[in-house]
């Protein structure tokens, strides 16, 4: 690792609230949304001594910054990032940009605290996945709540106050049953220095209880099915920037607390009842394809295809090998960049239609042949096209799956079956309209792609065509933590448990007929 000879990790987390401070002194719209996004930028800069200096052989935590907190209550602040954490950091960072510039025109009211709240969502996310300490974690985890809550509840559709609201008490019960378990693990192992804990063996009884009030949340916040019915309602509601928020970022956590805490803390425990998280993924996987069949708008079915590639990534972290693993984090990264890049498009779209039905905005590809021509690429990457990013998470989760069981993967085969139907239908549909039906006929008087659109979206689409031909650029970064987790895990591990018992050992006949009787013997058989 290189030492850029800063805190890196401190200043990712706390140049976006500093920003957000800054903001408070200025009044003009223009000058408020220009210093947002030059803020948004530097973050990026910021961000570039991770590139450079992160050591891809080295499994531990890099980057790290520790410093005694509250010594009396066992708090530090500590932060690190390791190759599971690594690029869900520097996703975070690269979203902000396209949030502010999405929302440039889209949001049209308190447009100071509308920014505000997307610097303080960056910093919060950031802070969940550099965080070392179970305190620091949690902190994190629920600082985002609040800015998500508000924009949702203020800048959010017709139905943003339901939304809201859903939204918060889900992520609160989550919440509520993480910190019986950060309770739980100060209590037992006497820390909350989570590369301390991680060293602990705890008792199978505990790893019980522990794992299943961490799963809980963190299964609300993937969210798995049956925890996911906030999820279609806050995306539906949601400004565009905060559903690519929700899309891209904070439903990663969840899955990054699995492999962060369950796979680590309770390895037993998880091994355990994983038979009912992989049922979960994949009825997940299923129920979000079946739903999609059957949506009418835009908007919802990329909210239901979230549920069901989540449902990929949790089933490929419950597999418990290396392609699975693997692939779970790929399709994290992955559905990050193009279901962000999706809610980027509908909230385009709603610009000039002011509707997300299907059927107002059919037939597009005649009037905006540059809009259809990324929504096409976006769309064939996330039904998994071959060359696309999309299909490397799903195929390596599937070869990971049927690696562990064949009959499960059986199961999940039908999930990606029915992504493919839904997303052509709806690609179809929006290109070109169903056969006897004309295009929306107020497309003819819709402007094509602007630039500060092509500059949203051009980076994603880059990214979403490298990582499809080059997926190895990121899998040498996460598979050898990957490695060292799964190693940690397996040797975490109940001992198979062999009962042996001794049999008296039959006389060989052969012998006894070929012995010579003792004097004792031959003495008795005279008597």
């Amino acid at each position: 690792m290189i030492d850029p000879g800063y805190p890196v990790l401190t200043s990712l987390i706390f140049f976006p609230v500093l920003a957000a401070a800054v903001l408070m002194f200025f009044r003009h719209e223009g000058l408020i949304r220009v210093l947002t996004l030059a803020a948004s930028l530097v973050e990026i800069c910021l961000a570039i001594p991770l590139l450079r200096g992160f050591n891809i052989a080295d499994t531990g935590f890099q980057f790290m910054e520790r410093t005694e907190w509250a010594p009396s209550l066992g708090l530090s602040y500590a932060l690190g990032v390791d190759g599971l954490s690594l690029l869900m950091v520097l996703l975070t960072v690269a979203i902000l940009p396209l949030c502010v510039l999405c929302s440039w025109t889209y949001i049209g009211k308190r447009i100071k605290e509308f920014n505000i709240c997307l610097l303080l969502m960056t910093s919060a996310c950031a802070g969940v996945f550099c965080a070392l300490d179970f305190v620091l974690f949690y902190i994190f985890w629920e600082a985002m709540l609040v800015p998500m809550y508000l924009l949702i509840a203020v800048w959010g559709g017709p139905r943003r106050k339901y939304a809201s609201i859903k939204f918060f008490l889900y992520t609160l019960a989550g919440s509520t049953l993480l910190l019986v378990a950060m309770v739980a693990f100060k209590t037992v192992g006497g820390t909350f220095f989570i590369p301390d804990l991680m060293r602990m063996e705890f008792s199978e009884r505990f790893q019980f209880w522990a794992f299943l009030a961490m799963a809980l949340a963190f299964a609300i916040k993937v969210p798995m099915f049956p925890f996911h019915t906030w999820l279609p309602a806050a995306h539906v509601e949601a400004p565009s920037a905060g559903s690519v928020i929700l899309a891209s970022v904070l439903i990663k956590m969840g899955a990054y607390g699995f492999l962060r805490f369950c796979m680590t803390l309770t390895p037993v425990a998880m091994a355990e009842l994983a038979p009912i998280f992989i049922g979960l993924s994949i009825a997940g996987i299923l129920y979000g394809g079946f739903i999609c069949l059957g949506q009418t708008d835009v908007k919802k079915l990329i909210a239901y295809s979230s549920v069901a590639h989540m449902g990929f990534c949790t089933l490929g972290i419950f597999a418990f090998n290396a392609r699975g693993v693997e692939g779970g984090l790929m399709v994290m990264l992955n559905h990050g960049i193009v279901t962000g890049a999706l809610f980027l498009m509908i909230g385009a779209i709603y610009e000039r239609s002011h509707s997300r039905e299907i059927a107002d905005n059919q037939g597009m590809g005649k009037y905006l042949p540059a809009f259809m021509g990324f929504f096409g690429l976006f769309a064939l990457s996330s039904l998994g096209f071959p060359g696309l990013n999309s299909f490397v998470g799903e195929i390596l989760v599937l070869f990971g799956i049927f690696e562990a069981d064949w009959r499960l993967g059986l199961l999940a085969v039908p999930g990606a079956m029915l992504g493919a139907a839904y997303m052509l239908r709806l690609l179809q549909r929006m290109t070109y309209a169903p056969v006897g039906q004309t295009p929306s006929p107020k497309g003819k008087n819709w402007s094509d792609l602007n630039a500060r659109e092509w500059i949203a979206l051009t980076p994603l689409a880059i990214f979403t065509v490298v990582l499809g031909l080059a997926p190895g650029l990121a899998l040498k970064v996460i598979g050898p933590s990957v490695e060292n987790l799964l190693d940690h895990y397996h040797s975490r591990q109940k001992a198979p448990v062999t009962y042996t018992v001794e049999r008296p050992t039959p006389p060989d006949p052969l012998v006894a007929l070929t012995q010579t009787p003792s004097a004792d013997e031959t003495q008795r058989s005279a008597q």
